[in-house]
């Protein structure tokens, strides 16, 4: 069913009309809108959000990366802008590709999962924002947890084939670099998890699902509780002993 949507929405006729309703505050580079427009129908939350997909070379880590732009923090939430940047090279072992030559299903996949960065980031306050970034680049166990949020919010809008995909695609690609692979095997859900949060979803109610989300959030709080009490403990083991004056 998916894959027929995605022909659908490749007609140009039917482009039009997702167009006007999809690409609505939204920058996106004609290489991949198709794919982004695809992705975006699932998300009719962002409908209004502003969110530009920017090729870039400075990611170094990574293929795709969701963030806000730190200005648009400061104003009203509906006034944020988000970016997707994306890298438009894969760097193999002794050659390259191009985000061309990526095949329709993995590209959706990527995109997908980082709009469920989005969404995350729009349920959270200027603050938590801020924190997510802090808390993401100091700890590897809340990664683990934030990239499932974005993948159960991915799967909940039906992209969950699509994940699986972009997974299968990395893991089994035999010319990616190792390390990246096994950074991508370490922090991020597997194929399996994939296909078992999907069956996990496909069996809720809508009520359910809902609730299951939330759950996922929760997760998410308790690894940023557990990371704070933990940075206040390396600070009162710093505090020097004997700083107190004596009345």
């Amino acid at each position: 069913m998916s894959i027929v949507l995605f022909a659908l929405l490749s007609n140009p006729l039917i482009q039009q009309d997702t167009h006007a309703n999809y690409t609505h505050n939204k920058i996106i580079p004609s290489t991949i809108e198709k794919h982004a427009v695809f992705a975006l129908a699932r998300y009719p939350e962002l409908k209004d959000t502003r969110i530009e997909f920017v090729f870039t070379r400075k990611l170094k880590s990574s293929v795709m990366a969701a963030r806000p732009v730190i200005g648009s923090l400061f104003r009203k939430k509906e006034k944020r802008v988000y970016q997707i940047l994306i890298n438009p090279v894969f760097k193999l072992e002794h050659s390259f590709e191009t985000i061309r030559q990526i095949p329709d299903s993995v590209l959706i996949g990527w995109i997908g999962h980082e709009l469920g960065h989005i969404m995350d980031y729009e349920e959270r306050s200027t603050l938590r924002v801020m924190g997510f970034g802090l808390s993401y680049w100091l700890s590897k166990k809340y990664i683990r947890k934030a990239e499932r949020v974005a993948d159960s919010f991915a799967v909940d809008r039906g992209l969950g084939e699509y994940l699986v995909a972009t997974k299968s695609f990395i893991l089994d690609h035999t010319e990616l670099p190792q390390p990246y692979k096994d950074k991508i095997a370490s922090l991020y859900l597997s194929p399996d998890d994939i296909m078992e949060l999907v069956t996990e979803l496909e069996g809720e109610e809508d009520g359910e699902k809902a609730e299951l989300l939330a759950e996922e959030e929760e997760v998410v709080n308790e690894a940023e509780t557990e990371l704070r009490r933990e940075q206040q403990r390396k600070t009162t083991r710093q505090e020097p002993r004997g700083g107190r004056a004596s009345r």
